[in-house]
């Protein structure tokens, strides 16, 4: 019999386990590779960071919720390329221009949320509509989405956005540009609202047991298509930052960001299953990743290191979710 206090601890350390992670691999780099320990290093770490945490946001609600969304990749993409086509000033940007010019910020921002909510609402349509499998139709998304960047874009590119949407990049707050804080409040807020909000406890609900989750009265339909079209916003969101950090959109802009977002998510302790998730944990798998490529960049080893590190802590994650399930059982 665990007493309630032990039982206490061990939860605490399982809903933490990430976080003691990082402070473990941090530590370990400071002691043994050279340069690392500096402000500089941690605030770049926080801002390489930022488009996987924010994609990370919309697709951990999802799995939580117990869908896989493929197309938060593309997603943020396309909306980093239509801001890029509407308000950049070269190549394919037609430089739409307000005054004062700051109305550009709110107003490509609004845009950009709209497209990722729209591509969100179609695969909403189709999964809870149409009940076709939700791996299937975001997959088909995230190509199409491809498809339509370079569509749009005919290959070029869209280059420089206006001063006043370059500021978030260029400006910083704690050795830290705005557009990574932008993310850190994002996961703030619906770390609170996955918390803390009925919105948050249905989805848990949801994740856990649909049909328990129904049988109580939940809308899960609807549920479920809020979740598709936030999860769209979010990847919107993403775009908006990406398209600010590199002051335009290119073709193939983020390509392969989808993996690290699904590596974060897992190594942050957001359960495949459903039903099981932390938005702080994943933003810690996020730096996690990013301390480690950091680490292996100072050390000059080779790039592919990372992706071996990577695929062996997706691997040690799913393992250790599995005993995580298995110790909350026991403590049942």
């Amino acid at each position: 019999m665990v007493s309630p206090r032990r039982r206490a601890v061990i939860e605490f350390v399982l809903d933490h386990l990430v976080w003691f992670i990082l402070f473990a691999v941090v530590t370990l780099f400071s002691l043994t590779v050279p340069s690392y320990f500096q402000i500089g290093i941690f605030a770049n770490i926080v801002e390489q960071s930022t488009f996987v945490a924010t994609l990370a946001i919309g697709l951990s609600l999802l799995i939580i919720a117990g869908y896989m969304d493929l197309s938060v990749e593309s997603v943020m993409a396309l909306a980093a390329m239509v801001t890029g086509i509407l308000f950049a000033k070269s190549g394919v940007g037609l430089g739409i221009s307000f005054s004062p010019e700051w109305l550009v910020v709110p107003i490509s921002l609004a845009i950009a949320l709209a497209v990722g909510a729209v591509v969100g609402a179609t695969n909403a349509y189709f999964v809870v509509r149409l009940k076709m499998n939700a791996f299937i139709v975001t997959l088909a998304a995230y190509i199409w989405g491809r498809g339509l960047v370079v569509a749009l874009s005919s290959g070029r590119s869209a280059q420089e956005l206006p001063a006043a949407m370059r500021v978030f990049a260029i400006e910083r707050f704690l050795s830290i540009p705005l557009i990574a804080w932008v993310a850190i409040v994002a996961t703030l807020v619906f770390a609170f609202i996955l918390n803390k909000t009925p919105f948050g406890r249905h989805l848990l609900l949801v994740g856990g047991n649909p049909v328990a989750a129904y049988r109580a009265g939940i809308r899960v339909d609807r549920l479920t298509a809020t979740t598709f079209i936030l999860a769209g916003a979010i990847a919107g969101l993403a775009g908006w930052l990406l398209a600010i950090r590199t002051s335009g959109a290119t073709a193939n802009l983020g390509i392969g960001m989808l993996f690290q977002t699904f590596a974060a998510v897992v190594i942050g302790g957001v359960s495949l299953k459903g039903g099981v998730g932390s938005l702080t944990g994943v933003y810690a798998g996020v730096l996690l990743l990013a301390s480690i490529q950091t680490a292996i960049n100072l050390m000059g080893m080779p790039a592919h290191f990372t992706q071996l590190i990577q695929g062996g802590m997706v691997l040690v994650a799913v393992l250790l979710d599995t005993v995580k399930l298995s110790i909350r059982k026991k403590l049942a």
